[in-house]
């Protein structure tokens, strides 16, 4: 790790929580150069949905290097783009009679945040945003004006503006109570409080601590959307893509967002790639290359993102998914119970599971000991005292079986079987 420590800048992170140098990586595990190999339940923060080096995606990508095929190109059209969005529109969007345009920019969801913002403060023509307690939306200045930690606030350097923080559903028992609260201040025509120009939201917050929102609150929020005229954002970045049992965290639950954010998962192989879905009366409000950028979706990113909708044609993956989810939480439920006197809490959807261990220190213990283990899980949430689980979906079940004796050893070894 010396030429890292040396060289590299001091704003490295994950390289400090994970110690030690990945030299290979396939599914689920990750090897380093001394030849350990680590369980992955951390999966490059959402973005390995389908597994290091998935071999699908592996064999076409390679087809299309040998084929010399177009790797960057702008925003031009080229076959990859072409078969990329109608796998999409084909597998994700006409069997839910979703109608949108797909707006690529790149390469990352701040991206696609950045863009969301953009849109919906010129479609309405208003510049305030409301966004919730403990979400997360991006680094770049709009996005990270939407986030909500301190931490990476702080770094700004400068004011972060036009932005309003409401609190998420699961801040403090605050449920409907507040979203009502927030209702009649914007119908108070003397609160004080504007009308914002769009409500973005996580249904699921993951760096938060995995909090996750109700049908009935998002289908209320929907409706205040609405009533005020801004528009609903739905950032879907990092719990879209299947990894709740579903393609989109919010499916099922009768939500039609103006624009949901994309990216992470989508990319498939680990590839970069960001895309909005936005609804076609506001996409017509931007002029041509009126928000550019270099990689709006290069070609191998619409290789391996086309491979992953395959994933999608059936519900074999999806069903999977959605088993061995409730198998993790009722695993982190004998936890919770095992450890009920300090607070224990299990949050959760599909394959997106937390432990609340109610303590920053205690979590990265925790997170410290898996590592000694072969266990590779972050922490993240208020002091970062919950435990994410976000393995690959495509996952072995004895992979996930061991991974999850680690944790629980982990926990135990830490708690001191208190």
């Amino acid at each position: 790790m010396e030429l890292f420590e040396k060289w590299e800048s001091e704003i490295r992170g994950y390289s400090r929580a994970y110690p030690t140098v990945f030299a290979s990586a396939s599914n689920a595990r990750q090897v380093d150069e001394q030849g350990r190999s680590y369980i992955d339940f951390f999966a490059g923060a959402g973005v390995l949905n389908f597994g290091h080096n998935n071999p699908r995606m592996k064999e076409a990508l390679i087809r299309f290097i040998e084929s010399d095929g177009v790797a960057h190109s702008l925003d031009m059209a080229t076959s990859v783009k072409r078969e990329f969005i109608r796998a999409f529109v084909d597998t994700v969007m006409r069997p839910r009679n979703m109608n949108y345009k797909l707006q690529f920019m790149g390469p990352t969801g701040t991206n696609a945040v950045e863009a969301a913002l953009k849109l919906a403060r010129r479609v309405t023509g208003r510049t305030h945003v409301v966004a919730f307690s403990q979400g997360f939306h991006g680094m770049t200045l709009g996005s990270l004006a939407c986030t909500a930690n301190s931490y990476f606030r702080n770094a700004a350097g400068v004011p972060l503006n036009n932005v309003s923080h409401a609190p998420f559903e699961t801040t403090s028992g605050c449920g409907m109570g507040c979203l009502n609260t927030l209702r009649e201040a914007l119908e108070n025509n003397s609160s004080g409080v504007e009308p914002p120009a769009a409500f973005i939201i996580e249904t699921i917050q993951a760096e938060g601590g995995v909090n996750v929102a109700s049908r009935e609150w998002l289908l209320e929020l929907q409706q205040l959307a609405r009533d005020t005229g801004a528009l609903l954002i739905v950032d879907d970045i990092q719990v879209g893509c299947g990894r709740t049992g579903h393609y989109f965290s919010f499916d099922g639950m009768g939500l039609d967002p103006d624009i949901v954010c994309l990216a992470k998962g989508i990319g498939g192989f680990g590839t970069p790639l960001a895309m909005n879905l936005v609804k076609p009366e506001h996409d017509a409000h931007w002029q041509p290359g009126e928000h550019t950028g270099t990689f709006r979706g290069q070609g191998f990113s619409f290789v391996a993102g086309r491979e992953a909708l395959r994933y999608f044609e059936d519900d074999e993956l999806m069903q999977q998914t959605r088993d061995r989810g409730e198998m993790m939480r009722a695993r982190l439920m004998t936890l919770a119970q095992r450890y009920h006197a300090q607070g224990f809490e299990v949050r959760g959807k599909g394959m997106i599971q937390a432990l609340d261990v109610m303590d920053g220190a205690r979590a990265k213990a925790i997170a410290k000991t898996c590592f000694e283990s072969g266990l590779l899980v972050g922490p993240c949430g208020v002091g970062g005292r919950v435990i994410k689980l976000i393995p690959p979906l495509t996952i072995s079940d004895e992979d996930l079986e061991q991974g999850l004796q680690t944790l629980e050893q982990a926990v135990d070894t830490v708690m001191g079987g208190a």
